[in-house]
């Protein structure tokens, strides 16, 4: 018969055959937890990937607040699709490129951080016209199949021209390629597209909203608590402790991971072995808009 506590899933009862400090490393180790909606982005990402290569490819626009869980998901589908080896050619096949936008909307910027992220060599002298017709290339090449450019806001920080040829970058990427493009951002990125009428068109909204009292997120507590290793039921289910987390991380999954990993800590280290409203008064934790206000009260 099974020794394992009942709270914990079985890696993490098996974590508490560790010495604390190994705990603790293991605890603020990155998480992934498969709630609904995520799981229902996947799903698209996954239809996508596999969508028949046409002359007007569908695309997506992930859209979400700061710490929202945006970049651990897209993280999480190349996961699920990760470069491998070609033994048919000269090339590691990429099936998902992600990369960042760069600080303000240039082509050529864009063009280096695609190249660099495949490690392709190139001259920095180049034209941009032979940068992109050597990243046309080159992404054919290593056979990818959607392109996902991370921190799309970004384009915002140019003048309506910059971001008007920027928006056309992406269009002929898409075209040229017939790949579906994946945007990823805050709730600014749709004002990167609502004034191309085109480029709305091709890109579905797929929300991550911020996260409430109810089922979904009780289920959500109830994954984390079988996640962390601590030796004793923390019960995070229990109303008053669920709506004290919910108001600390103000509704973001990326804070409320953050509060539990030090909470966990905290009970490891006090021998606590539970999270309990005292924990959480205990770890100094300061709520993402008190952050900002306070930024600006010292600027």
């Amino acid at each position: 018969m099974s020794n394992r506590p009942d709270h914990l899933n079985e890696q993490a009862s098996a974590a508490l055959e560790l010495s604390d400090p190994e705990r603790i490393s293991r605890v603020r180790r990155a998480r992934w937890i498969g709630y609904t909606r995520a799981q229902q982005v996947l799903d698209k990402l996954n239809q996508l990937l596999t969508h028949p290569k046409t002359h007007r490819m569908p695309n997506l626009l992930i859209v979400g607040d700061t710490n929202n869980g945006k970049t651990m998901l897209i993280q999480k589908f190349q996961r699920l699709h990760p470069p491998s080896d070609n033994a048919e050619g000269d090339f590691i096949s990429y099936p998902i490129l992600i990369v960042q936008a760069p600080p303000v909307p240039d082509e050529r910027r864009l063009y280096h951080a695609i190249l660099e992220r495949v490690g392709a060599p190139y001259n920095p002298k180049s034209s941009v016209e032979a940068r992109q017709r050597q990243v046309i290339t080159i992404l054919k090449n290593v056979n990818v199949k959607m392109l996902v450019i991370d921190e799309i806001h970004d384009i915002l920080a140019g003048s309506p021209s910059k971001q008007r040829q920027f928006r056309n970058v992406l269009k002929y990427l898409g075209n040229e390629l017939q790949i579906p493009i994946v945007g990823v951002g805050i709730k600014e990125a749709f004002h990167v597209l609502q004034t191309d009428q085109q480029m709305s068109n091709r890109f579905e909204p797929a929300l991550l909203p911020k996260w409430e009292i109810g089922q979904e997120y009780l289920s959500l507590l109830s994954s984390f608590e079988r996640m962390i290793p601590l030796r004793k039921p923390s019960h995070l289910v229990e109303k008053t402790l669920a709506l004290k987390l919910l108001s600390m991380s103000e509704g973001t999954i990326g804070a409320l991971s953050n509060v539990l990993t030090r909470a966990c800590i905290k009970a490891i280290e006090t021998r606590a072995e539970c999270i309990t409203l005292k924990t959480l008064a205990e770890i100094g934790w300061v709520q993402p808009s008190e952050r900002k206000w306070g930024a600006a009260a010292n600027a």
